[in-house]
């Protein structure tokens, strides 16, 4: 399978600093559970590709020897090393999929968050096929809202945030009927034997969080809406807030791991 990808490095660079305060974070079961199914152990290296500003190199920086952490955004990269760089375990590189070489280490585990979308995903997986030691894993993660009571405020929010993304046309292929599922790129690579991984949390999210949350989005993020931004805010803000309680709702996420392994 093969697809054409459009490299866009700086794509992230005013999203980067909202990143942390909306996207969902991923939940620390998750994470132990992740490091338990393919052994991580702390004389290990892992890999967290795309990490932007560091999420899952922070999570699993005290379960390994060494983090290597890559973006291609500088920006990012401040962020992630100013958030997590004091455990003094992450070793943070810019970079990208298309740079990827057995020059790097040998890895336990490489990590994605969502970020695998955003590369030519054939390709990067015959790159780590050489980087990826016996055993080790590759684990897709994403994070998703439940369709549950608690989140139905979560179509008026989406709503308002898909009115002003509509002009970014760069994620069709994403969004349409010729969109191929990361799964069916896994089933043909080396990492064919997979399994899936989930935790479900009851969680608060406050409506200034909501908003940073469509700003950390690259179709929604500050630099791309120019002077559209503050009246994205505002429209969040109007329609969010008769549906808090105190400027916080409940929310219910799940967040999630796609492994991959040699030997299915």
């Amino acid at each position: 399978m093969a697809e054409s990808v459009e490299f866009q490095p700086r794509r992230f660079r005013t999203a980067a600093k909202h990143y942390l305060a909306g996207r969902s974070a991923y939940a620390p079961r998750l994470i132990e559970l992740v490091a338990g199914l393919v052994g991580l152990g702390t004389a290990d290296q892992v890999l967290d590709l795309g990490c932007g500003p560091g999420m899952l190199a922070g999570a699993f920086a005290p379960l390994a020897r060494e983090v290597v952490a890559v973006d291609p955004e500088p920006e990012m990269l401040r962020i992630a090393e100013a958030q997590f760089g004091g455990a003094g375990r992450i070793v943070f590189r810019q970079g990208s999929s298309f740079d990827l070489s057995p020059a790097w280490g040998r890895f336990r585990l490489v990590t994605m968050g969502r970020s695998f979308h955003w590369m030519d995903r054939a390709d990067t997986l015959r790159r780590l096929d050489g980087m990826i030691e016996p055993g080790g894993a590759v684990a897709l993660f994403d994070s998703d809202m439940l369709d549950v009571p608690e989140n139905a405020w979560r179509e008026d929010y989406r709503a308002v945030v898909r009115r002003y993304a509509s002009a970014d046309t760069s994620h069709v292929r994403h969004r349409g009927p010729v969109w191929v599922r990361h799964e069916a790129f896994l089933l043909e690579s080396a990492f064919n034997a997979l399994e899936q991984v989930s935790v479900i949390e009851r969680r608060t999210v406050t409506v200034r969080q909501l908003v940073d949350r469509a700003f950390s989005r690259s179709s929604t993020a500050p630099g791309r809406l120019g002077d559209a931004a503050p009246r994205l805010a505002e429209e969040i803000e109007a329609v969010m807030r008769p549906l808090a309680t105190d400027g916080v709702l409940a929310e219910v996420v799940v967040t999630s791991a796609l492994l991959g392994r040699r030997g299915g």
